[in-house]
C-alpha cells in the first residue's frame, strides 16, 4: 500500500468530531491575527456601547429620582394652597368686621360687647397664625417697591415726596405661600417722585377696576 493511500485511509478512519476540530484549526489559521484583531475590535466597540447605555441609563435614573423629590417636596409645601385660599376670605371678613365697628362703640365700655370684639380679633389672628404655619405669609407692603409678582396697582397716588412706583397704601393685604402667591396685595402706588437709584423701571399694572370693586 502506498504512503497516499495509507494517509486518506488514516483520514477516513477520523471521527467527524476529529473532523470538525481540524477543519475549525485550519479556518483560525488562515484567519490568523487578522481574525482575531477584528474581534478584539468588535468586543471593544460593544463594550463602550453597554457602557454608554449603562450611563444614560444611571443620568436618567437620576433625573427621575430629583423630579420625584422635587415633586413630593412641592405637594408637600403646597398641598394646602387651596384650602388657604378658601381660608382668605373668612379671615377678610373677620377684619372687616372689626373695622366697621366705630371707635365711640369701642370705646364705650360695655363688658359684653368688650369681649365680642376680643373674640373675633383673636380667632382672625388665631387663624392667620394656624395658615403661618403651614407656609403662608401676609403681605402687606406699605414703603416696599413695587412689585408685580406680588402686587397689584389699583390706581396712582402724586407724591413727589417718595420714589416713584413705592406702595404708598394697602387697600387689601395679599398672601403668598411658599415661593407662590395666593393673593396679589391690592395697593397704591406713588407717582410724580424721583426715581429710585441703580433700580430697574418698573411700571404698575393698570387698575384693575372690578377688584377695586370687590375690595
Amino acid at each position: 500500500m502506498t504512503g497516499n493511500a495509507m494517509s486518506d485511509q488514516a483520514k477516513d478512519e477520523r471521527t467527524p468530531e476529529e473532523m470538525e476540530a481540524a477543519e475549525a484549526s485550519g479556518e483560525r489559521a488562515e484567519g490568523g491575527i487578522d481574525g482575531d484583531y477584528e474581534a478584539l475590535v468588535r468586543l471593544l466597540k460593544e463594550n463602550e456601547e453597554l457602557k454608554d447605555r449603562a450611563l444614560r441609563t444611571a443620568a436618567e435614573m437620576e433625573n427621575l429620582r430629583r423630579r420625584t423629590a422635587r415633586d413630593v417636596q412641592d405637594a408637600r409645601a403646597y398641598a394646602v394652597a387651596n384650602f388657604a385660599r378658601d381660608m382668605l376670605s373668612v379671615s377678610d371678613n373677620l377684619r372687616r368686621a372689626l373695622d366697621a365697628i366705630p371707635a365711640e362703640a369701642k370705646a364705650s365700655g360695655d363688658a359684653g360687647f368688650k369681649s365680642l370684639i376680643e373674640g373675633v380679633d383673636l380667632t382672625e389672628r388665631a387663624m392667620l397664625s394656624a395658615l403661618e404655619r403651614h407656609g403662608v405669609k401676609r403681605l402687606a407692603p406699605e414703603g416696599e417697591k413695587f412689585d408685580p409678582n406680588f402686587h397689584q396697582a389699583m390706581f396712582e397716588i402724586p407724591n413727589p415726596d417718595v420714589p416713584a412706583g413705592t406702595v404708598v397704601q394697602v387697600v387689601q393685604p395679599g398672601y403668598s405661600i411658599g415661593e407662590r402667591v395666593l393673593r396679589p396685595a391690592m395697593v397704591g402706588v406713588a407717582k410724580g417722585g424721583p426715581k429710585a437709584a441703580a433700580e430697574a423701571k418698573v411700571e404698575p399694572g393698570p387698575v384693575n377696576e372690578q377688584a377695586e370693586k370687590d375690595a
